[in-house]
């Protein structure tokens, strides 16, 4: 894991030289894929076709739950990081289809009666997301955007600081590895720069309890570049 960080980091290492070019902007290179920005009669011609990019940022995420054992009181930060790929649906609109593939880390913290807890849930995470460029500038978009998201839980650990004993969480009958649900948030690129928030709405009941409904929350701060 800390090699694909590393590798990241790198990459957006090496595209800095290029955004802080003087004069850059996008429509320049033989590039098919890239046009220059403006509207042309009813048409609104886009930076990108399509785009590439890469994420890493911040999960501050939560379990909420009808289960006192389970229901996170307080949030529990987390790695995210991952690629997205994006493509544009109609040049009479700035309008883009999202995905990706991300190494998420979610979970919580519980302090019940019965003790103090804290849950790791890993997942490997598919969005799809609706995405609006909106321009403010020639190389400044605000980017609101809506969408879904599935998962499947790759690792995860319960500490149950009471009795100072540890349990898989989702091999030992108390979560299940299947997460979807809703994704909404915004973005703000500037050349190949890019920062978004979001927040994620779990609807999957991911407690293994049939009689109690458990579902994820989470907070996601993104720093990125795309190509």
């Amino acid at each position: 894991m800390k090699k694909t960080i590393i590798f990241c980091l790198l990459c957006m290492a090496l595209a800095m030289p290029a955004i802080a070019q003087p004069g850059y902007r996008y429509g320049r290179g033989p590039q098919p894929r890239v046009q220059t920005v403006g509207r042309h009669g009813n048409e609104y011609i886009a930076w990108h076709r399509y785009y590439f990019g890469l994420r890493v940022g911040l999960n501050a995420s939560h379990v909420n739950s009808d289960s006192p054992l389970l229901n996170g009181s307080s949030m529990k930060t987390g790695l995210n990081i991952g690629v997205a790929a994006g493509t544009q649906l109609t040049y009479r609109a700035p309008l883009f289809l999202e995905t990706g593939l991300y190494y998420s880390q979610k979970g919580g913290k519980s302090d019940s009666g019965t003790g103090k807890f804290t849950y790791d849930l890993n997942y490997l995470e598919v969005p799809l997301l609706i995405k609006y460029k909106h321009f403010v500038g020639n190389q400044t978009t605000i980017q609101p955007y809506l969408g879904g998201y599935l998962a499947v839980g790759t690792d995860g650990e319960i500490k149950n600081y009471g009795t100072r004993t540890a349990f898989s969480s989702f091999d030992d009958g108390y979560f299940n590895r299947f997460d979807g649900g809703l994704k909404l948030g915004c973005g703000i690129g500037f050349n190949m720069l890019y920062l978004d928030a979001s927040y994620d709405i779990g609807l999957a009941n991911i407690g293994q309890d049939n009689f109690n409904d458990t579902h994820n929350g989470c907070f996601t701060l993104n720093l990125g570049v795309n190509f």
